[in-house]
């Protein structure tokens, strides 16, 4: 059976795969023409052709029973933004934003660490501009930013924020990024910036309030790079949630921190615990049998129109019968819905 292989075309700087015999991948500077509109995906290069934009509609099947966007819907535009901009900057090959360099050294990208802040949730038919950018972080590494805006009117409804490091596909353990790739991908960075913000650090759950066990990945979880898109993390995490809150509260911001990749055949759990409330003046705590802080914090939390919110720590892990592994550390910021 012939090889795969990918060549650059310098008249449409799109990869193209070709059945022939193997060809060192090439990637030439004076070849490479950035696209300034991806009219089929409603797209466009912005910011001098480093950043990327694009004009997306909620549909139907994106939203739930309140008609508003889902997480998952959110996660996958924010997934689907970022490998069309690398498509637009005529590096995409054979998976999620792999360039040639990266093809020959069996690399791919993985994503570390992922937050995303939602002061609004699109919804229903709503039409939207999605804006993503990348800039360097430390040495082997790359951020990845996004904001979501109603087109119409530019307000600006989420935002979000990731690491991403490489991977080698076949030892599955992370690696250097190559002197050949950075200088693939160096021409569409932003300068780095230090925001000065602090991130605070997930610490493992010892023990937690509410599980949920016996997840088990399907099939159509599985991505390109053979293992759980991270977008479906995020479904799981929620599974913990007491019923009662995703009822009165919507969730605000989700951290995932990734440790490891799942496969088809692991089961998995889902712990999440509610974190301490320091200050909450002139409530005295009633627990019920079997009852936790939220007992008392629910109704403080729904009294009236202020922006209190709180939060869960969550644990993905494999289920295991003599050890369990982490899979992802997480964090959900929740909101009263009628805020």
């Amino acid at each position: 059976m012939k090889k795969r292989t990918f060549t650059l075309n310098a008249s449409s700087t799109t990869l193209t795969e070709v059945a022939t015999k193997r060809v060192e991948p090439v990637l030439h500077a004076a070849t490479i023409r950035r696209q300034v509109a991806d009219q089929y995906r409603q797209g466009a290069a912005i910011q001098g052709g480093v950043g990327y934009k694009q004009t997306v509609v909620i549909r139907s099947s994106e939203v739930g029973a309140d008609k508003n966007a889902t997480v998952e819907c959110i996660l996958n535009l924010l997934q689907e933004t970022a490998i069309n901009h690398l498509r637009t900057s005529g590096l995409v090959g054979d998976g999620f934003g792999v360039t040639p360099g990266m093809l020959k050294n069996n690399l791919i990208w993985i994503v570390t660490k992922m937050t995303v802040e939602i002061d609004s949730y699109p919804t229903w038919d709503e039409v939207l501009e999605v804006e993503t950018w990348l800039r360097p972080s430390g040495k082997n590494g790359v951020q990845k930013d996004w904001t979501i805006k109603n087109l119409v009117t530019g307000q600006v409804l989420a935002r979000a924020t990731s690491n991403w490091m490489m991977m080698n596909e076949k030892t599955r353990r992370l690696s250097k990024i190559p002197e050949k790739v950075k200088a693939e991908i160096s021409p569409f960075f932003l300068e780095p910036k230090e925001d000065g913000s602090v991130h605070k650090k997930i610490e493992k759950l010892v023990e937690a309030k509410h599980v949920n066990k016996n997840l088990k990945p399907k099939r159509s979880d599985i991505d390109m790079n053979h293992h759980v898109n991270n977008v479906k993390y995020s479904n799981w995490m929620l599974e913990a949630i007491p019923e009662t809150i995703l009822e009165e509260c919507q969730l605000s911001s989700i951290t995932l921190e990734f440790r490891r990749e799942c496969g088809v055949s692991e089961t998995i759990q889902s712990l999440c615990q509610p974190d301490e409330v320091d200050e909450i003046p002139e409530v005295e705590f009633k627990k019920n049998e079997g009852g936790n802080i939220l007992d008392g914090y629910l109704p403080y939390l729904l009294e009236d129109n202020s922006s209190k919110t709180f939060s869960f720590t969550h644990l993905l892990q494999t289920e295991g019968s003599i050890k369990s592994e982490e899979i992802v550390r997480g964090r959900t910021t929740w909101r009263p819905r009628n805020v």
